[in-house]
């Protein structure tokens, strides 16, 4: 299979020296394209700091992050925004959504800033909002829907630029089980259609649906369920 992510002892600490965290401590992982990963640990784990790295959010203090084959530290500034803008679609566990925006207007938005024409970028968001199953509620904004269409809407606005690789953070952490089964019910449909997924959670259940679990206590990765066996 085709190396997507390549991740090689890979630090992050914070306020060095005696009173330092590691946040990241010598992880290393691969994930390959077509691959629905599940990176599981509580609240301080690390986790979110990874995915922050993998999506380009942050950097490493030390250790390297290749991303398709390209070395990240070494992208410029333009590079990276390209990288995030088209390459990467986030899902964020607070939706994240602009409240005076309806839900077509808040998934055009990233299509703006890519500088795609009018016509181009509606016919994409309406796309993405049908393949959400929320083609009927377009106009509303999210003071008129419920949470789990909030996060519809979110996981739209990622995907109306068709990246290749999704991240989702808890995506599912304000919702009731129903709503959360319709958002991992998405992204299993997704990962179908050939989008690398790797979602971040607390929830060993939500962490199921995935096709492989990577589990992170204090920085470092613990086991990894592909590997069958526990990380040294």
């Amino acid at each position: 299979m085709h190396e997507i992510i390549r991740v090689d002892d890979v630090f992050k600490i914070y306020h060095p020296g005696v009173n330092e965290v590691r946040a990241l401590d010598g992880v290393s992982l691969t994930i390959n394209r077509g691959e629905f990963v599940a990176i599981v640990g509580h609240s301080g784990s690390g986790k979110s700091t990874l995915m922050n790295i993998l999506g380009c959010l942050d950097t490493p203090t030390s250790g390297e992050y290749r991303l398709n084959g390209k070395h990240v530290a070494l992208m410029t500034d333009k590079q990276l925004s390209f990288v995030r803008n088209r390459y990467i679609g986030f899902v964020f566990q607070g939706f994240n959504l602009i409240s005076g925006l309806n839900a077509l207007e808040n998934v055009e938005l990233p299509l703006i800033y890519r500088g795609i024409k009018r016509n181009q970028r509606r016919k994409l968001a309406v796309e993405s909002l049908k393949r959400v199953g929320l083609g009927n509620r377009i106009n509303h904004r999210p003071s008129e829907m419920s949470g789990g269409q909030q996060q519809r809407v979110a996981i739209a606005r990622a995907i109306a630029s068709r990246p290749p690789l999704i991240l989702a953070d808890e995506p599912t952490g304000n919702l009731d089980t129903a709503s959360g089964q319709e958002v991992i019910n998405i992204l299993l449909q997704l990962n179908s259609e050939g989008h690398t997924v790797i979602l971040i959670t607390h929830d060993r259940e939500i962490a199921a649906h995935a096709h492989r679990t990577i589990h992170i206590i204090d920085g470092r990765v613990v086991s990894d369920d592909a590997r069958g066996a526990a990380v040294s």
